[in-house]
């Protein structure tokens, strides 16, 4: 083949190569506005002007309304405390008997008063008062509040919910930050949170990171029948001297009250678990307005009744609680409830299964009426039951 031949080969590669150049330089302009926004990784570290959020703006917004809580028992309750072992004692008569009923002879554990007690608050008025968890004031009658800024002042304890494991103590100050308090049935699993409190008493004001693992966990942590537990569980390193502290979202806003842990050593092993802030919120409420919390119990056994039920036993609906027992001297027998009535309501709300009863229970107080809609014998009832302290 001759070189006259390969000429207009070379000419239109040429003229390609040109073409493809020139759409080059015109492209990637574009291609760089375009990409301005990416956050570029280099050798595994993030560029922090591209993240969309840090955690400093919500630590600085929450940490002065965690407060160190520290608590112990006067030398009068103590002695008190003492005298009760010593009653409730199987052997104490054994000492009496003998003349030897010095306190040094019992056992040791007898003799022991509660440790002194160490967690966190959060501030919640600016007049004083603060959410705590319940087993960190509860066996003690001396309490002290540290501010984030470390002035300190002498508590009371307003009120105490055990169910729940929330009190509430105030300290005589004004003007006190407060936080903001985030809807916690927004909260979604995955959220960024942080856990602020004082772990071990001496690391103050410590702030820990996670995400929310999960929401509406009931680990059956609080002793007692009518305990409520919906507890959110997070990865946010939570230790002793945290409970009571603060859980906040990313805008430093409230979402719970850390509570617990999940651990065989006694320390953090991966999962913390926190009082949702709605449910803090309204007890606070009502433990400041009325002091200790009563929980009340409605007194009756029941079956959830499903298709399947109903179709063996031939019930008039599939859908309610069918009560097996009424116990004696409870609310339900004063109030007229019997047994094989089927409870289809409350309050005007439909109860189609026991935690929709036992939700309303939970947040019902002595001295409550409620309006109990139930079949029987295939007529509908409205029963008006006035609740009474649990038995």
């Amino acid at each position: 083949m001759t070189m006259k031949k390969f000429i207009p080969f070379v000419v239109a590669g040429m003229f390609g190569g040109l073409m493809t150049w020139g759409a080059i330089q015109w492209v990637s302009p574009t291609l760089e506005t375009t990409n301005s926004d990416i956050a570029f990784v280099s050798n595994g570290v993030i560029d922090n002007d591209k993240f969309p959020f840090d955690f400093a703006e919500a630590a600085e917004l929450a940490g002065p309304s965690v407060v160190l809580i520290q608590a112990q028992v006067s030398d009068q309750l103590a002695s008190q405390q003492q005298k009760e072992r010593m009653e409730d004692s199987p052997f104490s008569k054994f000492f009496d008997l003998f003349g030897e009923g010095n306190m040094e002879m019992m056992p040791f554990s007898w003799n022991m008063v509660p440790p002194p007690g160490t967690g966190s608050g959060v501030i919640i008025s600016e007049d004083g008062y603060i959410v705590t968890n319940n087993h960190v004031v509860e066996k003690y009658d001396e309490i002290n509040v540290t501010l984030d800024g470390g002035e300190s002042f002498k508590a009371k304890v307003v009120g105490k919910d055990p169910s729940s494991d929330l009190a509430v103590v105030k300290i005589s100050a004004k003007g006190l930050p407060t936080l903001k308090m985030a809807n916690s049935d927004q909260a979604k699993v995955g959220e960024w949170v942080l856990a602020i409190g004082n772990p071990y008493e001496e690391l103050r004001s410590t702030v820990t990171a996670g995400i929310i693992s999960a929401k509406g966990r009931d680990i059956n942590i609080l002793k007692g029948e009518r305990n409520i537990e919906e507890f959110i569980q997070t990865d946010a390193a939570i230790n002793p001297g945290n409970s009571g502290g603060a859980l906040v979202n990313a805008d430093g806003e409230l979402v719970g009250i850390n509570t617990a842990i999940y651990s065989r050593t006694g320390s953090y092993v991966g999962y913390s678990f926190a009082i949702p802030s709605n449910l803090m919120a309204e007890i606070v409420a009502d433990i400041i307005k009325n002091g200790d919390i009563e929980r009340v119990s409605l007194g009756v056994n029941v079956n959830e009744i499903n298709v399947e039920i109903a179709e063996q036993l031939d019930l008039p609906v599939t859908e309610g609680l069918l009560v097996r027992k009424v116990v004696e001297r409870s609310s339900a027998q004063y109030a007229g409830i019997l047994p094989d009535d089927i409870i289809v309501g409350v309050d005007g709300n439909k109860v189609k299964t026991f935690n929709d009863l036992k939700r309303k229970m939970d947040y019902s107080k002595v001295g409550d009426v409620l309006s109990i809609k139930v079949m029987r014998d295939g007529e509908l009832k409205t029963v008006e039951v006035r609740l009474k302290d649990g038995l």
